[in-house]
């Protein structure tokens, strides 16, 4: 194949992207496979993540084979040697303010995003592009396929956006209106900031030519100069105010062919995007695969790749390949063992039996019968929290679907943090996670800040409640108080003698073996005074607080 580095890409503005085009040494004219990003064009895998680099040669050990060196293999990128040959023009594009393109680094911009639009209009006019350009990355890469496709390129022909959010309020930086803090802090040192153009400390360096990968240097204060800070825009944006509706697309404008896929144990970041992408988007073919396992694992594997390869090939080469009678879902239905593929036409499922499984605070138990006297029960927000079981289930039984927890709540102060997990205990009592994109999982996550209570009425539906994230409204201390908490949608197989507990906290879940990478306990969104304090839950008559679940019945298509 041709190989073209370090290409300038114009854009309306007057500046300049650097590229590396991938393209097949003959024949033509070809369709393009692009992405842009914030992480380096031109820093190998294996440099610059070398524990998800070791990893992924165990799982996958053909990654380097007879059909790839593994020489441009790049973090959350294809790999051009197994998309070339099959006649694709691959581009990495380094976003602006990073790499090798020079400019002011803004992540999730208005500029970055319509910088995008303006290198696929670009590649769709030079000589060797069919015209027709598709989108395809994960994670950064995946939430800017979100963003650009709303603005409607004329030459966007697809997207695969593979485990990225799609609204940056909800999915990326406040969860229920609580501030997600140590992802974004640990990822703009870690990620970005090694990768800004014109950063003379770098470690990263191109295998290539030797020479580190984010161009001439620059000086302390001007490297500083030519950044957002992010972190700092996050804490002065509690609401979903202008700056996010900038930074996150309307949905419905994207008309493009879609294959969305997230991730059942991305809880926090790489799930909720990815079905709420999905279910809103405006294109009328679109596809949807939930799938298990690390953050980067199955972008890469061959049977994943097979999927994008026939979803590109149908809709960028025209190809007759059957893809367009595809079932719209596929999920991986999760068990304590693995999961077992399985298609389906619509989500949520329409053979859904949706259960309540009312909460006792006497007894600290979930029921499918609601209690018959009140009672309430009290936990110190920053402990261990309550946890109310269900009774062992007799057969094997599956949970899959969205679910929310009704509660009723009470606060010592003016507001609270609810932190509802949804875990599963095999009959020894030993709890059942599962490897997740960014940490050790359990079956499920929600949260909801009690003064972002209030509901989108239109976005709402009777199975996934939709805060609006406008306004405050702080608690009478005492005072009881309904809350909808959204817990991100799941996929569980809970075995016979297996039970579900919901455990209710003030703080992050941390417990057998959870690791802590997305935490919420940044002090100055969580102050203690605030947030420290003690939370009554209310259960039975007039304050019948409830988890709803998804329950499928064992036979496809049994009746709700």
């Amino acid at each position: 194949m041709i190989v073209e580095t370090n290409v300038i890409i114009p854009v309306s503005d007057g500046h300049g992207l650097r590229a590396n085009v991938f393209r097949p040494a003959e024949g033509g004219p070809h369709p393009v496979l692009m992405s842009l990003g914030i992480y380096g064009k031109d820093i190998h895998f294996a440099d610059g993540y070398e524990l998800p680099w070791k990893k992924l040669q165990t799982l996958n050990p053909a990654i380097i084979d007879e059909g790839s060196s593994g020489r441009y293999l790049r973090w959350e990128k294809i790999d051009p040697e197994r998309w070339v040959p099959d006649g694709y023009v691959v581009i990495a594009v380094d976003g602006r303010g990073s790499g090798q393109s020079p400019g002011y680094l803004d992540p999730f911009s208005p500029r970055e995003t319509q910088d995008y639009y303006d290198a696929i209009e670009w590649a769709a006019a030079q000589p060797w592009s069919s015209g027709k350009v598709g989108l395809i990355g994960i994670s950064y890469l995946s939430i800017k396929q979100w963003q650009v496709a709303a603005l409607r390129p004329p030459h966007l022909a697809a997207i695969c956006p593979w485990e990225g959010g799609s609204d940056l309020y909800r999915d990326w930086s406040h969860h229920g209106g609580i501030l997600s803090n140590s992802f974004p802090t640990a990822w703009l040192p870690r990620q970005v900031l090694p990768n800004q153009h014109g950063n003379a400390q770098t470690h990263h360096r191109d295998r290539e030519t030797g020479q580190t990968t984010t161009g001439p240097a620059l000086s302390d204060d001007l490297l500083h100069a030519n950044r957002a800070d992010h972190v700092g825009d996050l804490l002065q944006h509690p609401l979903d105010d202008a700056w996010y509706r900038q930074r996150s697309p309307e949905l419905g404008r994207i008309e493009v062919p879609l294959f969305s896929a997230g991730n059942w144990g991305g809880c926090g970041l790489h799930l909720r995007g990815n079905i709420e992408g999905f279910c809103r988007a405006g294109a009328k073919d679109k596809w949807l695969h939930m799938h298990i396992g690390t953050h980067f694992e199955s972008f890469y594997l061959p049977a994943y790749i097979a999927r994008q390869k026939r979803f590109f090939a149908h809709f960028l080469k025209g190809e007759a390949n059957g893809w367009d009678r595809e079932p719209p879902i596929r999920l991986e239905i999760r068990s304590p063992d693995g999961a077992v593929a399985r298609d389906e036409t619509e989500w949520p499922l329409a053979r859904t039996d949706w259960q309540r499984h009312y909460l006792d605070a006497a007894a600290q138990s979930l029921s499918t019968d609601a209690p018959i006297a009140a009672a309430s029960a009290t936990f110190i927000a920053m402990g261990d929290g309550l946890s109310f079981l269900t009774a062992p289930f007799a057969e094997a039984t599956e949970f899959t679907g969205p679910v929310t927890a009704r509660l009723w709540i009470a606060s010592s102060t003016t507001d609270a943090d609810i932190f509802a997990t949804l875990r599963l205990f095999a009959p020894d009592g030993s709890e059942v996670v599962f490897a997740g994109a960014s940490d050790i999982e359990p079956v499920a996550r929600g949260w909801l800040r009690a003064s972002h209570r209030k509901l989108d009425a239109a976005m709402s539906t009777t199975v996934r409640p939709y805060h609006s994230h406008d306004e405050i409204q702080k608690l009478e201390p005492g005072q009881p108080y309904l809350l909808d908490v959204e817990i991100w949608p799941t996929s569980i197989v809970c075995p016979a003698g297996y039970r579900l507990a919901l455990t209710l906290q003030g703080r992050d879940y941390e417990a057998a073996g959870v690791s802590g990478r997305i935490l919420h306990n940044h002090e100055h969104d969580r102050p203690r005074a605030e947030f420290d304090g003690r939370t009554t839950i209310f259960t039975g008559p007039g304050h019948e607080s409830h988890l709803l679940l998804p329950h499928i019945p064992s036979q496809p298509g049994a009746t709700p």
